[in-house]
C-alpha cells in the first residue's frame, strides 16, 4: 500500500474591505435609532407594555467583546438610523457575485504566497456561514473566475466552516483523489446582523480569507504541515438564523427578528467554552502533544474573554500576547474567517519545527481544530 501523503498549508490570503466603522461611529447611529424608537413608543413604555431600548456606548462594546472597529462592504447603510443594514447593489447574473469577487481577491494572494497557479488547484471549497444564493454554488463561480481545474462545492458549518473545510481538503489529499485545494471563506456578516439590537449590534464585520493546501512533496516554499485535524458538532439553538427559501411558504412574511443573527450569549459562553477547551485537550492528547509544545494559538475571533479562557485552559496559564494573537479589536467577529486572519497575520515568524493550533467554533454547536508544524 502506498504511503499516505503529508498535507501542507502553503499559502494564505486576506481580502479586507476598504470601509471601517469605529465603535464611536456605530454608537452614534444606534443611539439616534434607539432614542427615536423610545420616543415613538413612549406611551407603551410608560405603561409597562414595552421596555425601552437601552442606549449603547463605545465603552460597553469594548468591555463586552474587545472589539474596537470593524471592516464592512457598505458603511453608509449601516450608519443610517433610518436603515441600519448595508446597501449592496443588485448585480446582473453575468456579473461576478459579491462573495465570488471577494474570494478571488483572497485566493489570488494565497496562490501567490504558495507560488502556484490557479490551474494547479484541483478543488475549490467555499466555506462560509452564509451564502449569497442557494445555487449554483459560489465555489463553482469562483472556480470559473479563477480558472481552477477539478471541481468545487459550498459548505456551511457557521463559524467553524474554515476548519471543517481544511479537514475536508486534507482528507481528499491524503486519500489521493486530489493534489491541491483552496479553502476560501467570504464572510459578509454585516448583511445577517441585526444592527438595531443593542446586545449584538457591534459583533460582526466583513472579510474574506483563503488557504492553499497541497501535498507536502509538491510544495516548494515555506509551509505548515497539517499534522492532524478534528471536527465535532453538538446541536444547539443558542446561535441561530431562521432565514431561508422556505420563508416564502409561511403565511406571515413580515421582517421577523429571527431572520437575522440571533444568540443567547450567556448560554453560549457557558456551554461552548468547556466544549472547545475539552475538544482541543483531547485532540492534542491523541496526537501526543502537550501544552509546552505549542508556540501559537490561532483561535476563533468571537470574543476576547472567550479566547482568554480557552487559551488559559489549553496552556495551563495566561497566554502571552504573541502566543495567542487577537485580531478581534480590528476586524470584529468575522465568523469562519477570524482564526484564518490570525493565522495569516501571525505565522510568518514561526521557525522550523514550531507547532501551532488553529481552532474555530460556533453555531451548531461546532468546533474544528487543526494541528500544524512549521516546515
Amino acid at each position: 500500500m502506498a504511503n499516505t501523503p503529508s498535507v501542507a498549508i502553503t499559502g494564505s490570503g486576506v481580502f479586507t474591505p476598504s470601509q471601517v466603522i469605529t465603535n464611536d461611529e456605530l454608537v452614534v447611529a444606534f443611539n439616534v435609532y434607539a432614542d427615536r424608537e423610545n420616543d415613538r413608543r413612549a406611551d407603551d413604555i410608560a405603561s409597562g407594555n414595552r421596555e425601552a431600548i437601552p442606549r449603547s456606548s463605545a465603552e460597553f462594546i469594548k468591555s463586552a467583546s474587545g472589539i474596537e472597529q470593524r471592516f464592512v462592504l457598505d458603511k453608509a447603510g449601516v450608519l443610517d438610523p433610518d436603515r441600519m443594514y448595508p446597501k449592496l447593489a443588485a448585480r446582473d447574473d453575468e456579473a461576478p457575485s459579491q462573495m465570488a469577487e471577494m474570494a478571488v481577491a483572497a485566493c489570488t494572494d494565497a496562490l501567490a504566497q504558495a507560488g502556484i497557479l490557479a490551474g494547479e488547484i484541483d478543488v475549490v471549497i467555499c466555506a462560509a456561514s452564509n451564502h449569497e444564493r442557494a445555487y449554483p454554488a459560489i465555489a463553482i463561480e469562483i472556480q470559473d473566475l479563477m480558472g481552477t481545474g477539478g471541481f468545487a462545492f459550498d459548505m456551511n458549518v457557521a463559524c467553524s466552516s474554515a476548519t471543517f473545510g481544511i479537514q475536508a481538503a486534507a482528507d481528499m489529499i491524503r486519500a489521493g483523489s486530489i493534489r491541491r485545494a483552496i479553502v476560501v471563506n467570504p464572510e459578509i456578516c454585516s448583511a445577517h446582523l441585526e444592527w438595531r439590537d443593542r446586545d449584538c449590534h457591534f459583533i460582526f464585520g466583513d472579510v474574506c480569507t483563503a488557504v492553499v493546501l497541497e501535498r507536502d512533496d509538491l510544495a516548494t516554499g515555506d509551509r505548515f504541515i497539517v499534522e492532524s485535524t478534528r471536527c465535532a458538532t453538538q446541536f444547539s439553538n443558542n446561535i441561530r438564523n431562521n432565514d431561508g427559501f422556505l420563508r416564502r411558504t409561511r403565511d406571515a412574511m413580515e421582517d421577523r427578528r429571527d431572520m437575522q443573527f440571533m444568540q443567547n450569549g450567556r448560554k453560549v459562553f457557558k456551554e461552548v467554552l468547556p466544549l472547545v477547551a475539552g475538544h482541543i485537550a483531547d485532540h492534542m492528547a491523541d496526537a501526543g502533544w502537550v501544552a509546552d509544545d505549542l508556540k501559537r494559538l490561532w483561535l476563533h475571533q468571537a470574543n476576547k474573554s472567550m479566547n482568554d479562557f480557552i487559551g488559559k485552559k489549553v496552556l495551563g496559564r495566561v497566554p502571552a500576547p504573541e502566543e495567542q494573537p487577537n485580531i478581534l479589536q480590528d476586524y470584529a467577529n468575522t465568523s469562519s474567517a477570524g482564526s484564518i486572519i490570525a493565522f495569516s497575520q501571525y505565522s510568518a515568524d514561526m521557525e522550523l519545527g514550531d507547532k501551532g493550533l488553529i481552532c474555530s467554533f460556533g453555531a451548531g454547536y461546532s468546533v474544528g481544530s487543526v494541528l500544524l508544524t512549521r516546515a
